[in-house]
């Protein structure tokens, strides 16, 4: 997949020559810049919450064969990439959920599967719980706000929330949380992404205000419940038929998540993958893309 830079728009070449124009939709009063490929049922792909991460770039491995039989949607999430860098810091899982949910109203479409990673599968959470109507299947790898309460951060997580903190962001501290606790072989990850990643990372407006941060001040604890699905009661009434893809091997995202969300979910089912860590779309390309799209459809 290969992106270009054309005036206010990026044109993005999938692997079959298919080419979509990303553009910015308003989405209560600020701006989410979305791309499209493919027809046909809309699948939304929704991205992690790691530094620079934007929705092209993370889900380049899935992509172009998604869209041999979806319309798919992959927006950049508010904070990240070329959408406005604001979040609810009180409520950003619920922050998250309206920006999608509003921005499938915007585009005229009444419901649609999410598929969401980490950061990405909170966000399609919260969204299934707030307005049900609006989300279809969905697939979930390794997502926030599962059991986050009940347990100590990971060294992973603890290494997310603290990459703008301290002596602020870095190459080096990239590095180490993408090759040491995003994924299960670190030497598979080329310099090249880490560098692409970094140079988002420091956008002067993600710098000031980071998307993805601990919660802090007298209703931090609020903020906490509100960011741990095992805490609101609704996550039992999430009937949505919904596949649950963790890593074993995760150091972000700790995979007993997995088991949480299939014994509270009447509709959820769980895959394990040997030998991955918390980016199973890139990491297991082939097995993620064949599971996600029988699943999509119905046929699983």
């Amino acid at each position: 997949m290969i992106s270009s830079t054309i005036g206010e728009e990026v044109a993005v070449t999938g692997i079959d020559g298919d080419v979509a124009t990303g553009r910015s939709v308003r989405v209560g009063g600020r701006e989410i810049h979305v791309s499209e490929f493919g027809s046909g049922p809309a699948v939304v792909l929704l991205h992690g919450g790691g530094p620079g991460a934007t929705g092209v770039a993370n889900y380049s491995r899935n992509v172009d064969a998604l869209a041999r039989r979806f319309r798919v949607i992959v927006p950049d999430l508010p904070g990240y990439g070329r959408s406005a860098k604001w979040i609810d810091q009180s409520d950003p899982f619920g922050y998250l959920g309206r920006s999608v949910g509003g921005l499938l109203d915007e585009l005229g479409v009444a419901s649609a599967h999410l598929v969401g990673n980490s950061y990405g599968g909170a966000a399609a959470l919260r969204l299934a719980m707030d307005r049900p109507e609006k989300v279809g299947r969905m697939v979930l790898m390794g997502p926030g706000g599962v059991g986050t309460t009940r347990t100590l951060p990971t060294g992973g997580l603890n290494a997310l929330l603290g990459y703008y903190r301290g002596e602020g962001p870095s190459r080096d501290k990239l590095r180490r949380f993408i090759r040491e606790y995003l994924v299960f072989d670190g030497g598979s990850v080329p310099e090249e992404l880490i560098e692409q990643r970094y140079l988002a990372s420091i956008d002067p407006d993600v710098v000031a205000n980071p998307p993805l941060r601990r919660p802090s001040g007298p209703l931090a604890l609020r903020t906490l419940w509100r960011m741990d699905f095992t805490r609101d009661p609704r996550l039992r009434e999430v009937a949505h038929p919904t596949l649950v893809v963790w890593g074993a091997n995760d150091k972000v995202n700790r995979r007993e998540g997995g088991p949480m969300l299939a014994e509270t979910m009447p509709n959820c089912d769980l895959y394990l993958a040997a030998n991955t860590g918390h980016w199973v779309q890139w990491e297991r390309a082939e097995l993620f893309n064949t599971l996600a799209a029988a699943f999509l459809e119905g046929s699983s």
